[in-house]
């Protein structure tokens, strides 16, 4: 019978010092983690990742279970992609919430833009698909150490207001900022969208955040002012001295649901 023991800070099993991602291998294969989804090496090392946030899923709105749920798709969705058209998953970022598949990044034409949507939406449990990759090349890597930045930014400033943060997921291509989730109220979105639109860099913000019926009116929020990200610098890094100088306001696109 296989044990498993710490021992000075190393995993022994049977005698045998191993690894940390064996363990964590086995312990995803003893709670079923990766039940109902296609079983590759990808889906198991992403539901031990799921694994590891249970406290951060738990306190979404959606719950372990949503969560573990939006993985699965997620996970299928790629795995659709590799086996008819595997060019499509290296350039192009799926993100899952309630079912709701947003899809970013870039295609070589438009007709493989619409061919991952298609693909997309045949995956079990896809309520609806939100298309917005770009037709192009793919981004430099300046560009994209600057988009990960400001997604940097809008997620500190999420984090840092009266927002339950845990219930949006923040992407950033080109400048553009999607913002998906659920939101408590209409003050609460608009809040959202508000500190998005202040970090520096961000040239539009795109909303397919849902506001949950029967919440809070969120009054509490309707008087803040538009939260810039703490210090609205460029990519190089903060800079406290640039924080009395607001970034430009940039538009909303909210997108009805």
């Amino acid at each position: 019978m296989t044990w498993l023991k710490l021992y000075r800070g190393i995993w022994v099993a049977g005698g045998e010092s191993v690894s940390f991602v064996r363990v964590a291998l086995w312990l995803a294969l003893g709670f079923g983690l990766s039940a109902g989804l296609s079983g590759c090496p990808v889906a198991i090392v992403g539901g031990l990742a799921a694994a590891g946030g249970a406290g951060y899923a738990a306190d979404q709105e959606r719950g372990v279970q949503g969560t573990y749920n939006d993985f699965a798709i997620k996970t299928n969705i790629q795995n659709a992609w590799m086996k008819s058209e595997p060019d499509l998953a290296p350039t192009i970022n799926v993100t899952v919430y309630e079912g709701r598949v947003l899809l970013t990044g870039t295609a070589a034409s438009p007709a493989r833009k619409t061919e991952a949507a298609a693909i997309a939406q045949t995956v079990p449990g896809v309520r609806a698909v939100y298309n917005e990759i770009g037709v192009g090349p793919n981004e430099t890597v300046w560009d994209s150490t600057k988009d990960a930045w400001i997604s940097s930014e809008v997620r500190s400033g999420l984090v840092f207001s009266n927002i339950r943060s845990v219930n949006y997921t923040v992407e950033t291509v080109d400048g553009s900022v999607y913002l998906i989730g659920s939101a408590r109220s209409q003050a609460e979105l608009d809040h959202a969208t508000n500190i998005a639109r202040n970090v520096a860099g961000v040239k539009r913000v795109v909303s397919y955040v849902e506001v949950r019926p029967g919440e809070p009116s969120g009054s509490e929020l309707a008087g803040q002012p538009a939260a810039p990200a703490p210090y609205p610098a460029g990519p190089d890094g903060p800079s406290p001295e640039a924080a009395p100088n607001a970034a430009p306001t940039t538009p909303v696109e909210v997108q009805k649901l």
